[in-house]
């Protein structure tokens, strides 16, 4: 049986282009070598897409039976099927070389084929994609995306008590350093032996360009400085966002907030997302134009969001740029009391802006969207952050994804949501379960507001009430942005970004 899985592998490389006929010999040799097999004898069977979750499942299962595999646990098999994976995928250069022959062709022809490829190598794993729960929500401001991402796994015990044990490790330095490449993993940092990283220049330095492993949407790249340092929101990172929409003109690229709270996940290593999708707040109208003096030719609006956006486009990137600076400058050292803005508290800075860039034609359109970061004792987890009684459904920091229209839910809330669905038709006590207990008030109000639906219980059904939870989370979230916007969209929020905009 283990042949058979060996030449299905095999054969899956040779049908996604990762290997070549001329290296059938070789990487069965390699892959034995891995299983600690001494011998092969072929099948006698040819194999034609061929599905790698259950293959890999095979070869994993026999590493486990014969002593190679330590513990059949999740973290345990996702260090050893990417040690198999990566005896199927070229070394660095070659990637690299065939990514830079079919950018002079087009860069969509070299984004298509890395992303294609960082799928078939899985370091994408498709299989555990395809389990992400999406759905989107019509608001006043357009379609609302939300994920509940299941591709992420949950640590299991024996692998977390096991990393406690093991020796502590500096390298590499963070999951966006360049040394990831290629490291064999462990239990607390993954393997990426089938992952190949393409170099990108910007500003004349080194960079990478990468795919996210859980792709939250279309083609969700990552570009980050070949250097780990810190991120920094500073007029060069305008300058390197129109660098990177340059090469690849059919992306955007943002960069997350550079203080906490407001920032992304990894403060500690300077880097982008992109990628080949346009979110809600892309396609948001203009609201309120305005003119700077000076920059008459720069387009300048805000926008129809949720939070506050301020949309700059030009023909010219180094125009946008300076005014993009000014803006930046400006919103550092703004303080407005009676809106509670405040520069800084003691001595720490609290605005920000979270940066987006794109081509729309021959012009480069830049979102900038105000942060701020100050803390409360009423809100201690941030004023501008998902408040308490929206933490049931979204309590984590809105980044960069968020802020453009995409909701990434924690992996809970498909089980709580199934499970709250259940006891919404039964008419169960909503208070009586602990881990549904947090959603009564707010499930008690979805009920409230569709009596039609809730009232005729002989029609009502799970999946009904599941496709108004969808919606009514996907309100939530709306909710969880405005909570997040610096100026609020009444009358008085709105003429107090005015007051903002007069001092550019």
């Amino acid at each position: 049986m283990v042949n058979e899985a060996v030449k299905k592998l095999v054969s899956y490389g040779l049908e996604c282009g990762l290997i070549q006929k001329e290296d059938i010999t070789y990487t069965i040799n390699s892959l034995l070598e891995v299983l600690g097999i001494e011998e092969y004898e072929d099948p006698g069977e040819e194999y034609s897409q061929v599905d790698l979750e259950p293959v890999l499942g095979e070869l994993m299962d026999y590493a486990y039976e014969q002593g190679i595999l330590k513990e059949n646990t999740v973290g345990y098999r996702d260090l050893f099927d990417t040690k198999l994976m990566s005896k199927l995928v070229a070394r660095p250069s070659q990637v690299i070389g065939q990514f830079l022959e079919l950018y002079q062709k087009s860069p969509r022809e070299a984004t298509d084929f890395y992303y294609r490829f960082s799928q078939d190598t899985d370091y994408i794993r498709r299989y555990r994609i395809k389990k992400d729960v999406k759905w989107t929500t019509e608001t006043e401001y357009g379609t609302l995306d939300l994920t509940i991402n299941l591709s992420k796994p949950e640590k299991d015990p024996k692998a977390i008590a096991a990393a406690k044990l093991a020796k502590q490790s500096g390298y590499p330095k963070c999951l966006l350093c360049m040394e990831n490449e290629g490291y064999a993993g462990r239990l607390d940092h993954p393997a990426r032996q089938n992952h190949r990283i393409i170099p990108v220049t910007i500003q004349g330095s080194k960079w990478g360009f990468q795919y996210s492993p859980y792709v939250y949407y279309n083609e969700h790249c990552i570009v980050f400085n070949s250097r780990h340092i810190p991120m920094k929101i500073e007029h060069d990172t305008f300058c390197k966002l129109f660098d990177f929409v340059d090469q690849f003109p059919h992306y955007f690229v943002g960069s997350n907030a550079d203080l906490p709270i407001v920032g992304g996940s990894i403060l500690s290593h300077d880097h982008f997302q992109g990628g080949n999708y346009e979110f809600a707040m892309a396609k948001a109208s203009a609201e309120h134009f305005f003119t700077v003096k000076g920059f008459e030719d720069v387009e300048s609006a805000t926008v129809k969001w949720p939070m506050s956006v301020i949309r700059l486009k030009g023909s010219d990137r180094e125009r946008v740029i300076a005014l993009a600076d000014r803006i930046l400058t400006a919103w550092r050292g703004y303080t407005d009391e009676k809106a509670f803005i405040y520069a800084e508290t003691e001595g720490e800075p609290h605005n920000t802006i979270t940066p987006i860039a794109r081509m729309r034609g021959t012009d480069y359109e830049l979102d900038l969207v105000l942060r701020n970061n100050i803390t409360t004792p009423e809100h201690p987890l941030g004023v501008y952050h998902p408040h308490a009684e929206l933490h049931h459904i979204k309590k984590e920091n809105i980044g960069l994804i968020e802020v453009m229209g995409l909701a990434v839910l924690p992996a809970r809330l498909k089980e709580e949501m199934e499970h709250l669905a259940d006891v919404m038709v039964s008419g169960e006590d909503l208070r009586a379960n602990e881990s549904l207990e947090k959603h009564a008030d707010w499930a008690e109000g979805v009920i409230a507001k569709y009596p039609e639906t809730f009232g005729q219980k002989e029609t009502l059904t799970s999946e009904k009430v599941m496709e108004i939870l969808k919606a009514e989370i996907g309100l939530v979230f709306c909710q969880v942005l405005e909570h997040a916007g610096v100026y609020k969209r009444d009358e008085q929020g709105q003429q107090a970004f005015r007051r903002f905009l007069e001092c550019i």
